[in-house]
């Protein structure tokens, strides 16, 4: 008989579902069909935004500056964007309905964030994890539109940028942008600098103001 090992494979790798095998097996070969039949549609996602108030929430470290928490926790929705730090309920507000992901989320986020609905806005499947992928409502942004964007701007655009552009799709009431000064104060959740990071946020910032000079649903609280 084979040496009773010390451990249970069970154990070792808690789900061994065809579900979880097949994501996997999808998400190594970048097998976007199997992955988009996770998502909801497009559609179906965008109709949840009909009619109402949306508060998006950026990372600049200026926004811990002001007091705008309970603006924020007064929106009909509010969204925010990869770890989400919460320095305090006075200028971040509390909820999280919907969170947008190009990171990978650790236990300890989900728990402290525990948002509604998960929405992997980034092009880099990899990254993408089983718990995020098996949510509830979960969304999957489709690549043809990161690359529409990324065209627009001339570099790869930001999460917020892609909220932006999905958010605005839609037949919302109004979408007031906070914590957004295109990198100006840095980021809360990291401390790279605007040339460490493949974004353009000059060009964002100009896309940005042409959005809001367009619609007059898109606000920008600084």
């Amino acid at each position: 008989m084979p040496p009773r090992l010390p451990f249970s494979l069970s154990a070792l790798v808690p789900d061994l579902s065809p579900a979880r095998l097949g994501f996997a097996a999808a998400r190594l070969a970048r097998a976007e069909a199997p992955l988009a039949n996770l998502s909801v549609p497009q559609p179906d996602l965008l109709a949840d935004l009909a009619g109402r108030h949306v508060a998006l929430i950026g990372n600049a470290r200026a926004l811990a500056q002001g007091r705008h928490g309970a603006a924020i926790d007064a929106a009909d929705l509010v969204i925010r964007i990869n770890r989400a730090p919460l320095p305090d309920p006075a200028s971040h507000g509390t909820r999280t309905d919907w969170l947008a992901l190009a990171v990978r989320l650790s236990d300890a986020d989900r728990a402290r964030l525990s948002p509604r609905r998960i929405l992997w806005m980034s092009p880099k499947r990899k990254r993408l994890d089983w718990d995020s992928a098996r949510s509830p409502g979960f969304y999957l942004h489709p690549l043809e539109d990161v690359r529409a964007l990324r065209d627009r701007l001339a570099a790869p655009p930001t999460t917020g940028a892609m909220m932006i552009d999905l958010a605005l799709r839609s037949d919302l009431a109004s979408l007031t942008l906070y914590g957004f000064d295109f990198f100006a104060s840095l980021s809360l959740s990291g401390r790279r600098a605007a040339g460490d990071v493949p974004h353009d946020f000059a060009a964002e910032a100009a896309w940005v103001g042409d959005l809001r000079r367009n619609d007059p649903r898109l606000s920008l609280t600084t």
